[in-house]
């Protein structure tokens, strides 16, 4: 039985516009998806106070952030939690679904200082030159030196157009990340000048 106010998790049945009557079942739904369905449930209840507090911030009702940009965010990440989560894990993750304006930055910010997320990934760049008759050698082996694949981080190096290549940092937390690309680019550029040529380190584009 379930009592008045309590929270379960049903599989709908059938659906009676007409009647106004919705048909659910407790026993349809296994222990595995009511456990999956009411940690969802919590963590768009936590996201909801979450644009509480970026609206707070932005001097802004909670309704016009959700005009503005929260339904938006609703349409490319499925759920609003999901929103916060990925723009945590991610770095550029909402201005890689089209978003901008001054709202973003505070919405990140809040994001970070409220979930706790399964990894993050950063990125900077390397400027790499040698002209040297080995130099494309020469960096291509300066450029493996900061890759790297260990337990819950990884290191990957990817073309942008010479000379600037891409080192990309995915570790559980920001820290270790920020830490783990500034050893990755110093291991480039050492590598590199020690055969002469040079290498200088973005950690923005």
């Amino acid at each position: 039985y379930v009592r008045e106010g309590q929270k379960v998790v049903c599989k709908v049945l059938k659906v009676d516009t007409d009647k106004g009557h919705i048909d659910l079942s407790l026993k349809a739904v296994n222990e595995h998806q009511r456990r999956e369905k009411i940690q969802e449930w919590k963590n768009e209840q936590k996201a909801e106070n979450l644009l509480g507090i970026v609206a707070t911030r932005l001097g802004k009702t909670v309704e016009a952030c959700w005009e503005e940009f929260g339904y938006a965010l609703l349409d490319s990440f499925g759920t609003l939690y999901r929103a916060f989560e990925e723009s945590v894990m991610e770095e550029h993750a909402l201005e890689d679904e089209g978003f901008k304006g001054p709202w973003v930055k505070t919405f990140v910010e809040v994001a970070r200082e409220n979930i706790v997320p399964p990894h993050v990934t950063i990125d900077g760049f390397v400027e790499a030159m040698d002209f040297c008759p080995d130099g494309a050698v020469h960096i291509r082996e300066a450029l493996t030196k900061a890759v790297q694949e260990d337990d819950g981080l990884t290191v990957k190096v990817q073309y942008i157009g010479a000379p600037r290549y891409r080192i990309v940092v995915r570790a559980p937390d920001y820290k270790t990340a920020e830490e783990e690309i500034e050893k990755a680019a110093n291991r480039v550029i050492k590598a590199l000048t020690a055969k002469g040529g040079e290498a200088k380190f973005h950690r923005k584009d």
